[in-house]
């Protein structure tokens, strides 16, 4: 039994959000006392070129951690080659009443229905600049939940200029499951209005700020093969820097906790890895070679990032994993490759 089974046991005993919470303060306050450091050692170095930006090995945190930017030292620590913090919508916002986040221990799973709950996007980039930033940084955003569809690009857009000159990459999601109406931006005339529009802004901050900051776009899980090769050709016309593929799934086929199952919000960890990696392999055809690919959903063991990388991802990330194995998982997978 390793050091962070045990803390897990403890962790574990907690509601989730509270363990979520309580174990991030402790993350914090084990990096400021250089113990992190002392136990984990450096980062693995296995260095690949995505986007045009160095990650220092491919093995990434997922959005949702850390909401808010407040971990980012204390993560990069933990040995990810980058972290992307959020989502982070324009305006505050409390998320979906409690509780609202629920482990399937028997699944080694999580059902989330958060709902974009953060603190604003200026409360994220004064903490971001708080930070010493000693790893690539990725930055997802999103809408606020009373901004309707028909205004969904303003939010995103407002989003988008207060973060780029602060991020490495900027992700665009449009997959959450918990915000009412979401998942209808990725599909036809609503997400080629999004994107233009981002499209161009992006090229008018690049002359603002003088760098490229690299757009990539999350999907769902929960997309038929047709509605997947229908993105891949959008993405291509756009000339999107790189598309993240997966968001959580409503899907709960195959689960043993039937009890935790019933509740509603977006599955994560061990069940959604066959889905995603479906996805990952259309989607890996469809867009031939032209926009990289950022694998998401089910990474718990070095295999698991090994097969993905093998579909065809150029990086990996990992949140429940993190969660269910603690930091081994991420310098297990760090060295892997196709």
């Amino acid at each position: 039994m390793n050091f962070y089974s045990i803390v897990r046991k403890l962790l574990f005993v907690l509601e989730p959000e509270t363990a979520h919470t309580v174990s991030l303060r402790l993350m914090d306050l084990a990096n400021k006392l250089g113990l992190l450091k002392l136990f984990l050692g450096k980062p693995v170095k296995a260095p690949v070129t995505v986007m045009g930006i160095e990650f220092l090995n491919p093995v990434g945190l997922a959005a949702g951690l850390d909401k808010n930017g407040e971990h980012i030292d204390a993560l990069a620590a933990c040995g990810f080659g980058f972290v992307e913090i959020g989502t982070v919508t324009p305006r505050a916002q409390p998320g979906n009443p409690r509780p609202r986040l629920f482990r399937l221990e028997a699944d080694e799973a999580i059902i989330n229905r958060m709902g974009f709950n953060n603190h604003g996007v200026e409360s994220l980039i004064d903490n971001v600049k708080r930070s010493q930033r000693n790893c690539v940084l990725g930055i997802n955003i999103g809408k606020n939940r009373d901004t309707s569809l028909e205004h969904a690009v303003d939010d995103y857009l407002s989003a988008l200029t207060q973060v780029y000159s602060y991020a490495d990459y900027v992700t665009i999601n449009i997959s959450s499951p918990n915000t009412p109406g979401l998942r209808d931006l990725q599909h036809g005339e609503e997400l080629e209005k999004l994107l233009s529009s981002l499209k161009q802004e992006q090229s008018r901050l690049e002359d603002v700020h003088g760098k490229y900051v690299p757009l990539a776009v999350k999907i769902a899980p929960d997309l038929d093969d047709s509605e997947i090769a229908e993105l891949a050709q959008t993405f291509i016309r756009l000339k999107i820097d790189a598309v993240i593929a997966t968001n959580t799934t409503n899907s709960r086929e195959g689960l043993h906790d039937l009890a935790q199952a019933k509740e509603q919000g977006g599955l994560s960890g061990r069940p959604l890895s066959q889905v995603s990696d479906h996805v990952l392999e259309k989607l890996v055809v469809g867009l031939d070679g032209k926009i990289p690919v950022i694998a998401a959903g089910g990474v718990f063991s070095v295999e698991d990032a090994r097969r993905k990388m093998q579909l065809g991802a150029s990086l990996v990330q990992v949140y429940t994993g993190f969660i269910y194995q603690g930091p081994d998982l991420i310098r297990n997978c760090a060295g892997v490759s196709s």
